[in-house]
């Protein structure tokens, strides 16, 4: 028994145990057992086991809690060895909290990764947009709105080209420049009609254009009596066939 006791004694005065919990006896001398010269003092010893038993069972309720924990943040992890198992080891929760840390050091360096809600929330704003009733259609309209984009990229592309303009430029100045070349178009139809018609005024020019309205159909119906009277069909022929005809 004494060498039992002097052991445990050397354990207590070990390195290793917390230095609150063994306190050498202040008592009489009869509270305290001799061995060799060397007082072995163990008044203390059952608090520290109680003390112990105590720390023991609350590992177990922490190591509890960080399950449940864990279960939350990273379900994924398959399930603790530990759990069916009376002795519970600081390095078991230390596993399950490093775990834990791990997974909230790579949330925080990816912040960009969306969660469910975040993900949901996207689809549903898809199908708003592009009025896609079921989910099975989101993939063909994603394609057809792909398409799509591709063939407006490289339309706009070639419109800059045209026009001569920056690829940054926005698309508005596109349509500003496509609308000050229509105008440039427009006028310049202006003028040759009016060189045309020989006249620089508007009125002269409708005037001309209802002469022609009512000159050009007898003139058609004439020559189609011709083609029809001269058995020919090509208008360089009539003069030739009437002068044969002569």
């Amino acid at each position: 028994v004494l060498k039992v006791l002097s052991r445990i004694d050397s354990i207590l005065q070990s390195p290793r145990a917390p230095p609150l919990i063994y306190r050498r006896s202040k008592g009489p001398v009869q509270n305290h057992i001799k061995e060799n010269g060397q007082e072995c003092g163990f008044e203390h010893l059952p608090l520290t086991i109680e003390m112990w038993a105590d720390q023991l069972m609350a590992l177990k309720d922490l190591h509890r809690s960080l399950r449940k924990v864990s279960l939350e943040l990273v379900p994924w992890h398959t399930a603790d060895p530990q759990d069916n198992k009376e002795s519970i080891r600081v390095e078991d929760l230390q596993f399950i909290v490093d775990a834990i840390l791990e997974e909230i050091e790579n949330k925080e360096k990816n912040n960009q990764t969306p969660s469910l809600p975040t993900l949901f929330a996207i689809v549903s704003h898809f199908q708003k947009l592009f009025d896609v009733n079921s989910l099975n259609g989101i993939y063909p309209r994603m394609n057809e709105v792909y398409t799509k984009l591709g063939e407006m990229t490289n339309a706009m592309r070639n419109i800059h080209e045209l026009l001569e303009l920056d690829r940054s430029a926005p698309p508005t100045v596109v349509v500003d420049t496509v609308g000050k070349l229509c105008d440039i178009i427009n006028e310049n139809v202006t003028e040759q009609v009016q060189q045309l018609l020989g006249t620089q005024d508007i009125h002269s020019i409708i005037d001309k254009l209802e002469e022609h309205e009512c000159f050009f159909p007898p003139f058609q119906a004439l020559i189609q009596d011709l083609l029809c009277l001269l058995e020919i069909s090509n208008l360089d022929d009539i003069l030739p066939t009437v002068r044969n005809l002569k």
